[in-house]
């Protein structure tokens, strides 16, 4: 997956680098979700929560061309994301075929 970082709209504050917004996005357990929202008809935009390999939780806003992802916003997950990640990671492992 190939990241556009030219003229990134926001600035990561506090611990978040650009290689923890990315290596979330390869996050096995990542829980992408297209929002239902008149405000975003225009150009699709996403949400992401997954989590880095060293364990930042990152949610992200981000537009994509199937080849490269343009993130527009990503900061650190809050409780509520994180509980959700959560809840979403236990149902995939616990379901079995």
């Amino acid at each position: 997956m190939d990241f556009d970082w030219n003229n990134t709209p926001f600035a990561l504050n506090g611990e978040l680098t650009t290689q923890d917004v990315e290596e979330s996005f390869e996050d096995p357990f990542v829980v992408r979700l297209l929002p239902d929202s008149a405000r975003f008809a225009g150009q699709a935009r996403y949400f992401s929560l997954g989590r880095s390999c060293r364990g930042a939780g990152v949610f992200a806003v981000y537009r994509t061309n199937g080849k490269q992802v343009r993130v527009l916003y990503a900061r650190e997950f809050l409780q509520e994301e994180m509980f959700f990640y959560k809840r979403r990671m236990t149902q995939l492992l616990d379901h079995k075929d």
